[in-house]
């Protein structure tokens, strides 16, 4: 008996319906958000739905897959388990759907030919969902997905002064000496005070605002911060949980003072590279383990 194979337009179509409906979604999301949605709108044979003997679910197999030829055509951006849609890749979507997949699979070929070590892609025509190489990138992703996932939740379950003491420990584990955490309560806009040394004789003097909440920081937060930087010497630092207004990075860009802006993904990104200098009380706010992967064939 044959097996079923799912061609190339027809992945086609279903690629193209995924980043349709992420770009209905403000152009942001979670790819298990993504596919539960998209799962709603098209209708999917049994075959595309069924499991494959890795447990996966074939259409969305393909689907991860072939993400990675959008990430390489400059279409799809993927960050601590969320998947944003590019400028370019709204332009894709004018395409129709068996073209789009081609392109991106072509220039992923040609980012392929760059690479020495470099492998050719499966047959276009193969049933990628029951494909090692395909089940291999799904497995990642969503692996990759439900920690990234994990740790966010845990993050904005902190308590307001817990995020602000996680902030602090990262100066320490990056190697700057902090001389004051803000208790609970009014701060006068500065949350936290490092420096470079002990003493605090070596600029830069980093006065720090932290804000754990839902709301994104706005120009306003930005501009109160930046006439706290008094001093020759004198930088800022602006953590946001949930990041900053257009407004808010516009400011912060063209300020005569020095701010540094991270939001989670950076502060995730900072924690996770300086997590072996992170004291133990530290690691007790954010404890990490790492777990190996084989590496996905096509990243």
């Amino acid at each position: 008996m044959a097996t079923e194979r799912i061609s190339t337009d027809r992945r086609g179509e279903i690629l193209k319906a995924v980043l349709e409906e992420l770009n209905r979604l403000g152009g942001q999301a979670a790819p298990r958000d993504l596919f539960a949605q998209v799962a709603q709108k098209i209708k999917l044979s049994d075959h595309e739905s069924s499991q494959n003997a890795s447990g996966n679910v074939r259409w969305q197999t393909d689907v991860r897959f072939h993400s990675v030829n959008c990430v390489r055509a400059g279409w799809l951006q993927k960050s601590h388990g969320v998947w944003t849609l590019t400028d370019q890749g709204k332009e894709a979507l004018r395409l129709p759907a068996a073209e789009l997949i081609r392109k991106a699979m072509r220039q992923y070929q040609a980012w392929l030919k760059g690479r020495a070590e470099g492998r050719e892609l499966i047959d276009s025509e193969a049933s990628l969902g029951d494909d090692e190489p395909a089940v291999r990138q799904a497995v990642y992703d969503e692996a990759n997905e439900r920690a990234s996932l994990e740790i966010r939740k845990h993050i904005d379950d902190l308590a307001p002064y817990d995020f602000q003491q996680l902030v602090a420990e990262l100066l320490i584990a990056m190697g700057y000496h902090v001389t004051r955490v803000a208790a609970p309560g009014p701060d006068g806009g500065v949350d936290v005070i490092a420096y470079r040394d002990p003493l605090g004789t070596t600029t830069p003097r980093i006065k720090v605002q932290v804000k754990h909440r839902e709301q994104k920081a706005s120009v306003t937060e930005v501009r109160e911060l930046e006439g706290l930087l008094r001093k020759d010497g004198d930088s800022g630092l602006f953590v946001s949980s949930a990041g900053f207004t257009k407004e808010a990075e516009q400011e912060i860009r063209s300020s005569h003072r020095h701010i540094e802006a991270i939001d989670l993904d950076r502060l995730i990104d900072l924690w996770t590279k300086h997590y072996e200098k992170v004291r133990p009380k530290g690691k007790e706010l954010l404890p990490l383990v790492t777990v190996h992967f084989l590496a996905p064939i096509n990243e």
